[in-house]
């Protein structure tokens, strides 16, 4: 029986050393094979003293590590051509608009504001972001676009009706060409208006703007705390201009205020669907209400 009860201990003893060492090897091996997030610029920063701070966001998808780490090598070239791109293609727009001879101007600018988009990027090689990539996403999207009309419509309204309370000129009137206009100007607004525009203004500039930021801010904590921040409103600034130069109406400035919102979902979700869906049910909400008022 001693004989019996030392063979049993060294057993368990034994038991005991090969599980804890299977459990280091599995640490070992699941830490191996974690997604190393400080592998891009911008994805993992440090304060000087070695303490690591969190990021305001984080690239979720492979397409955008991998814009980011191509933005390191050619900032100058990306600034350029985003500038460039967006001025002609804000300025030819602008042309088109002022042009009531064209008949196919409502096909025109929706075509030019996606091929803007994509050939520059396609030229230099670049990611452009996807629509939804998965499921998830698009239930995480859905959620967010509900909560942002939650807040965003009730206020469009208030806002609207105390102008016309107050007997104020209403802003940005929609064009819908009496009752039979109605569902050609819905799918225009969704098909047409809030895909190209999100494609460029979302898809392109911003996407570029992000790069830049990450460029510019590396190495400044400071600066990397508030990147979020200036890439939403430098965003929504842009998209607010060029509804300005395009409709030649300084009330045009109020699309700033869901340039903002568009901006924060796409930096979010850094895909294009929540943008997408909240221009759109945004647009058709404020044609609504304003004709409703009116």
């Amino acid at each position: 029986m001693p004989r019996c009860r030392s063979v049993c201990r060294v057993y368990i003893v034994s038991k005991q050393s090969i599980l804890a060492s299977w459990g280091r090897d599995g640490e070992k091996a699941s830490a191996m094979n974690r997604p190393q997030t400080g592998s891009g610029p911008g994805i993992a920063s440090h304060k000087p003293g070695g303490r690591a701070y969190a990021v305001p966001w984080e690239p979720q998808f492979e397409w955008l590590r991998q814009a980011l780490a191509r933005a390191g090598k050619h900032p100058v070239s990306l600034a350029i051509e985003t500038a460039a791109v967006t001025v002609v293609t804000v300025a030819t727009i602008r042309f088109l608009n002022v042009q009531s001879a064209l008949s196919f101007k409502w096909l025109m600018i929706p075509c030019l504001l996606v091929s803007a988009a994509l050939l520059p990027t396609w030229l230099r090689k670049g990611e452009f972001p996807s629509v939804c990539p998965d499921r998830q996403h698009m239930t995480v999207s859905l959620r967010l676009v509900s909560y942002a009309c939650l807040c965003m419509i009730p206020a469009v309204f208030l806002g609207l009706w105390l102008m016309v309370r107050m007997h104020m000129p209403i802003p940005l009137k929609p064009a819908v060409a009496g009752s039979d206009g109605w569902f050609t100007w819905l799918v225009y607004q969704f098909l047409y208006v809030a895909v190209a525009e999100e494609v460029f203004f979302r898809g392109y500039l911003q996407t570029n703007v992000m790069q830049l930021m990450q460029v510019l801010s590396s190495g400044h904590a400071a600066l990397r705390r508030l990147d979020s921040h200036v890439i939403i409103v430098v965003s929504a600034a842009c998209f607010a201009l060029a509804h300005l130069v395009v409709q030649g109406q300084v009330m045009s400035l109020v699309t700033f205020l869901p340039g903002l919102v568009l901006a924060w979902l796409f930096l979010r979700t850094q895909s294009l669907l929540a943008p997408i869906l909240f221009h759109g049910l945004a647009n058709i909400s404020y044609g609504v209400i304003t004709l409703s008022l009116m």
